[in-house]
């Protein structure tokens, strides 16, 4: 058994050898197709499949309450408000916990790290006693975080560092055990080193530090929620599952608890709820969803895309293949003699089709070990574009898994490719085939079958991903159409954040106003503003609202996104005033508070064009303490594709807790000078606090449409590559299929027939192919554009612009591929080609 699979290995090093020139076609466009499905695959697996790196991550669960929740809420990318609940809920469900093995509470947070003089701008995690107990960790050195360092709250004194943050921030010392890091101007003691690999339970966000849950209180001692609010809502929870324990099991065993907390303790701490919303409160469910992948937004937010990636991928893989299954066609048909000869001389079928078999099989295995450079050059891509942030957290390489994958999908392609050939050469005749060699046959009319419906399949798929390409085309070219109400050019952006250096809401206010001038003085600078969130950067703040003159309903929506903002944040953006004044210096803490409104502020609550001098009041509330000064024109607030709603603005001098701030440079002079200009202002003032996200305005609208403009480079690039493939191989088959019919075309030419008319027919068997393929490819475009509806902006997937264009396309292609072969036909000499017969 071995000597004869040493034998067909020979014979097929061999046979690729004496046709390298085919060989290098076949592996290199397998090895693209391979390639482009591993990258994407290896990104569909980071960032929906693959668990957490810690014991037995299967058994962790996560915890969800959607349902009405009255007071403050605040959400991150570890999931929506529902997964949010009270710190105090959390503190009773820990201790009434009777199905788990453990729970555990975390919470992203802001971090500015000083150590041995040296201040940065970090990612930390709140997390509990038992976070790291219930996860199963063990440290890389010291040790973690336990229930000793979460017993008092508004105290600590501890803090974990991130592995990758040990290592290359802190150089791996080993003694920094001991050591003081200052966390937000607190100065804590390092005890202990995570794991490496493990960055929190968060996907897309890498823990720098870890640091005890009370740790919020000692962070803002000033501010809520405190740990007794139960209607401040921002802790996110989890918890490990008891052996035998199934997660139905588990809820049930908890229901009663949570609704009997929920009945008798925060029911009636609940104020402004209709009497639907109070039943709503009541009947709020606790829900378990499996933890294995940690908790975040991202899984939700990268399914569709990367899933249209997967899908097209998939169709170029296939093109890929259906070209190969061409090409061995033919190489099969001009080896009939050679197969003819070896079966005369005793070749069995089965030795003749292992024998193209095992051809088959080495090409592709040379395709899979080509493919894996392709792989990372497309991840490489890809990363390129990301943002910076977006692109750190992926890991741009490949292990086992992918290169098992692409051995797989190489494997596969080669009985998708080659077991059709190879059977069919395993079945000749040799008294017919060399009949048929004498007089150069075509093959047989089921091989010229069966590559006319590969070259179909080909058109099909391109169709498909020409048309896709076209969809996320149009959404790119209606989203950078849309107008957002505010300048982005010339602005530059950044913020700072001093409370996360120790600094009081009166001292950051004082060095807010001391920034503004500074910057104001920098040659070239021609305004500068201030805004608590920043335009278009993806978050959210909100509030409900009291309006003068608006009967609230029990269901009516009262909630309105907010800002905080500096005097001359309209005209620096450019979001034009359309009736009353801006924000003056004058607008401080000792002045009557005020508000501007935009007009669909206006319009949803009734004010017409009336609104300035109307009252109003964050939540529900009689007295309304707010002044609506000025109303603006309508602007995009936190997302370039969603539509605007109502907006209010009131002055960042009428705060006296905000302890962060975003600032807006506008210029005369390219915004690469400002750039390089404001580190060092903010050094004068204090080289200690970290600028953060230092950009252009443009830049952050980019990357505001960062998904949008990945998939659709994407989707386009795989549907050229795709649609270049598919014109070789059509080129390929009516080459063929010429070369085949040179006696008959000799004949036609000698007996009169006119040049254009062997033309027209070999066109119309190109028409006939791509009328077939493009209408089986306008099918399936139609439903995966349904499919990836929701990365769409204005576009249906049935564009008609889009689909004309796309057949627009592949017809130009397709004729060109078919006129080469076509013009060859009607210019060849007639006694030649009989001649040569």
């Amino acid at each position: 058994m071995i000597e004869r699979i040493a034998s067909a290995c020979r014979l097929a090093v061999r046979g690729l050898l004496a046709r390298p020139g085919f060989a290098l076609v076949v592996v290199m466009t397998l090895a693209f197709g391979i390639g482009a499905n591993v990258a994407i695959f290896s990104l569909f697996q980071q960032m929906l499949l693959q668990p957490l790196p810690v014991q037995a991550p299967e058994e962790l669960v996560n915890l969800a309450s959607p349902g009405p929740k009255s007071g403050s809420t605040s959400c991150n990318d570890a999931g929506n408000c529902d997964y949010a609940f009270s710190y105090p809920m959390f503190r009773d469900l820990e201790r009434l916990q009777t199905p788990f093995d453990g729970m555990a509470a975390h919470r992203i947070v802001g971090a500015n790290l000083a150590y041995e003089g040296q201040t940065q701008s970090a990612s930390g995690m709140l997390v509990s006693g038992s976070y790291f107990g219930v996860l199963g960790l063990q440290p890389a050195l010291g040790r973690l975080l336990g229930p000793q360092d979460d017993r008092v709250d508004g105290e600590a004194e501890a803090v974990v560092l991130g592995h990758a943050y040990w290592r290359n921030a802190l150089g791996g010392d080993p003694s920094v055990i001991g050591r003081t890091l200052v966390v937000n101007g607190k100065p804590l003691s390092i005890v202990g080193v995570a794991p490496e690999g493990f960055g929190g339970t968060t996907l897309g966000n890498r823990a720098n530090v870890f640091l005890p849950i009370t740790f919020r209180w000692l962070q803002q001692p000033s501010s809520l929620p405190n740990h007794v609010d139960r209607r401040s809502y921002w802790v996110y929870a989890f918890a490990r599952l008891k052996p035998d324990t199934t997660i139905e099991q588990a809820a049930a065993a908890m229901q009663p608890t949570y609704r009997g907390i929920i009945s008798e303790i925060e029911l009636p701490l609940q104020s402004g709820m209709s009497e639907q919303g109070i039943e709503r409160f009541k009947t709020k469910p606790l829900l378990l969803e499996p933890g294995l992948r940690g908790q975040s937004r991202v899984p939700d937010n990268a399914r569709a895309p990367l899933s249209i990636l997967l899908a097209v991928t998939a169709l170029v893989l296939l093109i890929a293949c259906v070209n190969i299954a061409n090409l061995m066609l033919a190489r099969g048909a001009s080896r009939e003699g050679e197969m003819a000869v070896r079966a005369s001389l005793g070749a069995s079928g089965a030795r003749l089709a292992s024998q193209l078999l095992g051809e088959c099989l080495l090409l592709a295995f040379l395709a899979g070990i080509a493919s894996l450079p392709m792989a990372m050059l497309t991840l490489k891509a890809v990363a390129a574009l990301l943002p910076a942030e977006a692109a750190e957290l992926l890991a741009n390489s490949l292990d086992w898994q992918a290169a098992a994958l692409a051995m797989g999908v190489a494997l596969v392609c080669a009985l998708l490719f080659g077991l059709y050939p190879a059977l069919r050469s395993a079945r000749v005749q040799p008294s017919e085939a060399l009949k048929a060699q004498s007089s150069r046959g075509t093959g047989g009319k089921a091989a010229n079958r069966f590559r006319m419906g590969l070259a179909i399949a080909q058109v099909a798929f391109s169709m498909a991903l020409l048309v896709l390409a076209g969809l996320f085309t149009q959404s790119l070219i209606n989203i950078s159409r849309v107008d957002l109400g505010v300048r982005v050019d010339s602005i530059s952006t950044f913020y700072i954040s001093p409370e996360l250096n120790g600094y009081s809401p009166q001292a950051s206010m004082q060095l807010f106003d001391r920034l503004e001038e500074e910057l104001a003085a920098v040659p070239g600078v021609a305004s500068v503003a201030s805004s608590m969130v920043l335009l278009l950067s993806g978050n959210d703040w909100s509030n409900n609202v009291s309006v003068e003159g608006f009967e609230a309903g029990p269901d009516s929506n009262t909630d309105s996104v907010m800002n905080y903002v500096g005097s001359g944040f309209f005209r620096t953006v450019d979001m034009g005033l359309v009736a009353g004044r801006e924000f003056t210096e004058a607008d401080n803490l000792d002045a009557p508070r005020v508000a501007i409104v935009n007009r669909q502020f206006a319009e949803r609550f009734g004010l017409g064009n009336e609104a300035v001098g109307k009252r109003m009041a964050r939540g529900a509330s009689e007295e309304l303490d707010i002044e609506i000064v000025g109303v603006v024109r309508d602007a995009k607030y936190n997302n370039v594709k969603d539509a605007v709603g109502p907006q209010f603005f009131l002055p960042r001098r009428q705060s006296d807790s905000l302890g962060t701030m975003n600032f807006y440079v506008h210029s005369a002079v390219p915004a690469e000078q400002i750039i390089a200009a404001v580190p060092g202002v903010m050094a004068r003032l204090d080289p200690n606090l970290p600028v953060n996200d230092l950009r252009s305005l443009q830049q952050q609208v980019r990357d505001n449409v960062m998904l949008d403009r990945f998939v659709g480079t994407l989707a386009a690039a795989f549907a050229a590559l795709a649609t270049l493939l598919a014109a070789m191989g059509l080129y390929g088959v009516l080459s063929y299929t010429v070369a085949q019919r040179t006696r008959e075309i000799g004949l036609r030419l000698a007996l009169g027939a006119q040049p254009s008319m062997l033309r027209g027919m070999v066109l119309r068997q190109v028409g006939f192919m791509a009328l077939i393929g493009g209408v089986i490819g306008l099918a399936v475009a139609i439903a995966l554009g349904q499919g990836a509806s929701s990365l769409l902006f204005g576009v249906s997937s049935s564009q008609p612009g889009v689909i004309l264009a796309a057949v627009l396309a592949l017809g130009a292609v397709v004729l060109l591929a078919g006129y080469l072969p076509a013009r060859r036909a009607s210019r060849i000499d007639p006694m030649l080609a009989l001649r040569n017969e």
